[in-house]
C-alpha cells in the first residue's frame, strides 16, 4: 500500500550551464599548474566524403582503462577566433573497451590565415594559441602559445601541430 501517491511527478532541476562569454569573465581557484590536455592540429581529408578538414583534436593526458571516454565540448567560432568551452567527459557506447585516453576531433572547413584557438575550462582558465592555417601551401604554424593575463589562471594544455598526421587529396596523373 503506497504511502502517498503523486499527482504529478516531481521536477528535476537542470544543472547550470555556464556560457562561453561567463566562463571568460569567471576567475579560477588557485591551483597547481598540471598538464591535463593536450591539444592537436592537423589537416584530414575525407576520401568518402570528398571534402578537406581543418582538424583540432583534443585529448586528455591521462588514460582510461575501463571505459572509452569523449571530451565533451561547446564551440563558438567567430570570424579569427574559436572559443572551445570544456564541458567535462561523456561516456561512448561500445563493446570493445581498449586503453586509451578521452579525445574529441572537431572538424573545421575553410579556416584561412590566423585563428586565435582559446581552450577554456569550467573554473575559468584559459589557454591561448594562435595559429596561421595555409590548404594552399599545405602548412601550419604556430604563432604564439600563451597563458593570458587574468587572475590564477595556469597552463593545464599543450598545443602541437601534428604534420605527421596531415592527409591530403591525392590527384590522379592522367596519361
Amino acid at each position: 500500500m503506497p504511502l502517498k501517491k503523486p499527482n504529478e511527478i516531481p521536477k528535476i532541476p537542470k544543472t547550470r550551464k555556464k556560457s562561453i562569454s561567463a566562463l571568460k569573465k569567471a576567475i579560477p581557484l588557485k591551483i597547481k599548474s598540471e598538464i591535463e590536455f593536450e591539444v592537436r592540429f592537423f589537416f584530414k581529408y575525407d576520401e568518402t566524403i570528398h571534402k578537406q578538414y581543418y582538424v583540432i583534436f583534443i585529448n586528455t593526458v591521462k588514460e582510461f582503462s575501463y571505459l572509452n571516454y569523449e571530451v565533451a565540448v561547446e564551440v563558438e567560432h567567430t570570424k579569427d577566433v574559436i572559443d572551445i568551452s570544456l564541458q567535462g567527459l561523456n561516456m561512448k557506447h561500445s563493446y570493445l573497451v581498449e586503453p586509451r585516453s578521452a579525445y574529441k576531433e572537431l572538424l573545421f572547413e575553410e579556416l584561412y590565415g590566423n585563428h586565435t584557438i582559446n581552450l577554456i575550462k569550467q573554473d575559468g582558465s584559459i589557454n591561448t594559441a594562435v595559429v596561421n592555417f595555409n590548404i594552399f601551401r599545405k602548412e601550419m604554424k604556430m604563432i604564439s602559445d600563451k597563458v593570458p593575463p587574468k587572475r590564477n589562471n595556469s597552463r593545464f594544455c599543450k598545443f602541437t601541430i601534428e604534420e605527421e598526421m596531415f592527409t591530403f587529396e591525392k590527384h590522379e596523373v592522367k596519361r
